[in-house]
């Protein structure tokens, strides 16, 4: 494969589900060091899409803060932008997902505890008189 890059960071938000013509889109950004010679750290946010498959994968696994290793193809998403009233042509790099590990513990929810169990059916049980 000659496009592949892998990074380790930090997920910096819930991912979000996007429907796109036919197929869907999961996309979510992840925090990493960025390397420097100078005392001063630098973080560096790189964008993340993860289609169909993968994007279900990412919607049960992912959440915000969970330290993750992901693996993809580097590319580049291209849109337009209003800037004081014109309109711009803007590009930023994107991780198109084909692989993640997550790394470490779950984070713990300070302000939210949300569950996604699903509920238990019971059978319920008939009484039998004797």
């Amino acid at each position: 494969m000659n496009n592949q890059i892998t990074i380790v960071g930090y997920v910096g938000q819930n991912p979000i589900e996007r429907a796109v013509a036919d197929d869907k889109v999961v996309k979510f950004s992840v925090a990493v060091k960025e390397f420097s010679t100078s005392s001063e750290k630098k973080t560096l946010w790189l964008d993340v899409d993860a289609w169909n498959k993968m994007g279900d994968l990412v919607m049960e696994n992912v959440t915000k803060g969970r330290e993750v290793a992901i693996t993809g193809r580097l590319g580049i998403n291209q849109f337009t932008k209003e800037e004081n009233g014109v309109v711009v042509r803007m590009s930023k790099p994107v991780i198109k997902l084909t692989s993640f590990h997550l790394c470490g513990s779950k984070p713990a929810m300070v302000s939210e505890t949300v569950t996604h169990e699903k509920p238990v059916r019971r059978k319920r049980l008939a009484a039998v008189n004797s």
